[in-house]
């Protein structure tokens, strides 16, 4: 059964003041934005063009998407009754804090608001193409959850997830800098895309029961807790297995092995997973899913910034 409020908040180290509007960010989850923009901005910098101010605003702009969405996200599991006070997860600003469901709401607009602001200025400095895209982004950002018929209810959250904050954030990264995109920069993502993708996933192994309760038909949910678990650790062995051949053809440089220094983060988010099966106990395998992602995408930027003052002769883009 459920938890108490206070052994929960007490669990999830939840805090008044400042810090009930810090979680309605769900912080650890935005590295999920910075990953993508900081690895296309480096895959432009070998390229041989590089804004700061570019590299500024993307960055601010996909963080804001991303914690208006978390937001929206927020207010439509309310409003479904997905979510109460005895809910065992990173939301709660309105059902455990007590913020009503209209700040919420209109915090969330407010944070696209300001991403659309950033977003002209991009596009001055790139191309209007980006506001396109943009637009669309948020607009998959607020179906998520919100709509007739939520993306988040459906197999195919992971899919526009990994797909849209992986690969597009990527692409659109590296493109307002050099107003080109190669296909080598689109295989570079795979790895990252399929890791972002994976975050929502061990979301949803973790929230099986109330999520099947409340009519949701997700991945995990369509074939099952142990087969999502095995799906999990096969989308991680792959990403490895993808770098290793980017690394191997010349398309990443050397220096991405040290990217294979956040297995043993996907490795106990598997065994964790595989271990409990209650949705206290599993909250560690969901962060240790999200740091498989962060320090992966961490290292595979940072192993381009090393080819960046230190080259080899293979070319990355």
């Amino acid at each position: 059964m459920g938890m108490s409020k206070s052994k929960e908040a007490n669990h999830l180290n939840e805090r008044p003041g400042f810090h009930v509007w810090w979680r309605l960010l769900r912080p650890h989850t935005l590295t999920a934005s910075f990953i993508p923009v900081f690895v296309g901005s480096m895959l432009a910098i070998l390229d041989g063009t590089f804004y700061t101010l570019l590299f500024l605003a993307m960055l601010v702009a996909s963080i804001l998407i991303q914690a208006a969405t978390n937001m929206f996200n927020e207010y439509y599991d309310y409003v479904r009754g997905l979510d109460n006070e005895k809910s065992v997860g990173i939301g709660g600003t309105i059902v455990r804090d007590g913020v009503k469901p209209i700040i919420v709401k209109h915090l969330g607009f407010t944070f696209f608001g300001l991403a659309v602001l950033l977003g002209v200025y991009i596009c001055l400095e790139s191309s209007w193409w980006v506001a396109v895209i943009g637009s669309f982004c948020m607009l998959i950002g607020y179906l998520y959850t919100g709509g007739p018929i939520p993306i988040a209810y459906t197999p195919f959250g992971e899919i526009c997830s990994g797909f849209l904050m992986g690969t597009v954030l990527i692409s659109i990264s590296y493109y307002v800098h050099t107003l080109t995109l190669t296909t080598n920069v689109v295989l570079i993502s795979i790895p990252i895309a399929i890791l972002i993708g994976t975050i929502l996933l061990s979301n949803n192994i973790r929230d099986l029961e109330g999520d099947k309760e409340n009519g949701r038909k997700t991945i995990a949910i369509l074939i099952g807790r142990m087969n999502a678990i095995r799906l999990l650790s096969i989308l991680m062995l792959f990403s490895y297995v993808f770098t290793t051949i980017l690394i191997i053809t010349g398309l990443l440089p050397i220096y991405c092995v040290i990217s294979f220094l956040s297995i043993p983060k996907a490795k106990k988010a598997i065994v964790t997973f595989q271990n409990n099966d209650t949705n206290v106990g599993m909250i560690p395998a969901m962060i240790a899913t999200a740091k498989t992602n962060t320090f992966y995408g961490g290292l595979i930027g940072i192993s381009l910034v090393l080819h960046i003052f230190f080259p080899f002769a293979i070319s990355v883009v």
